[in-house]
């Protein structure tokens, strides 16, 4: 899955997806190493893959097994409590990036890009679907979140977007990346 912190740094977060379907979260201590045993939250069906953390504070997790995006936020005590989730109509959700206003969940299986937005009152709201090339893996937005860039596994593809004043993503190119079929993971500057 994904390993990653909580916005205010107070814990790790671990997501095990088929594994266990569980997310875990370590309460570190004041030199960063976990302080106690996670406190492991099971999600039975889920696969929860990947997540990121919203402008609200809480995690929002892409779910492999219903293709849905469910928010959570992490309690004081390390459990999690479950709050608004979209189902999306895709396949194989899996990962999930943030522009810092808009998400979007990879569908591997759909070959798209799902985006959304946070209404007032915490609920999804959807921006629809983007296609990619076939194999939507992972996916980054540069800094300051104008551009979104789509890894595609099956041809080592990475699809270039521009990120709209209301979420919309327009096609500005791609690049095939030698040797890159079937590679997972991406990073935007």
């Amino acid at each position: 899955g994904q390993v990653g912190f909580t916005a205010d740094g107070r814990d790790l977060v671990v997501t095990t997806k088929a594994g266990a379907n569980s997310i875990d979260v370590f309460p570190l201590g004041p030199s960063g190493v976990p302080a106690a045993a996670p406190v492991v939250t099971s999600l039975p069906g889920a696969v929860p893959f990947a997540f990121v953390t919203d402008q609200t504070g809480r995690l929002d997790v892409a779910e492999a097994g219903p293709n849905a995006v469910a928010a959570f936020t992490v309690d004081p005590d390390g459990t999690l409590t479950q709050g608004p989730v979209i189902d999306l109509g895709q396949a194989a959700t899996c990962w999930i990036a943030d522009t810092g206003s808009y998400f979007y969940a990879s569908n591997a299986g759909s070959a798209t890009l799902s985006g959304l937005t946070l209404n007032a009152d915490g609920t999804f709201a959807s921006l629809g679907t983007t296609s990619t090339d076939p194999g939507t893996v992972d996916a980054a937005a540069s800094r300051g979140g104008h551009f979104l860039y789509a890894e595609t596994g099956v041809n080592g593809i990475v699809d270039e977007f521009a990120v709209g004043q209301n979420g919309a993503l327009t096609s500005v190119g791609s690049v095939t990346v030698p040797d890159a079929a079937g590679a997972e993971g991406i990073l935007a500057f």
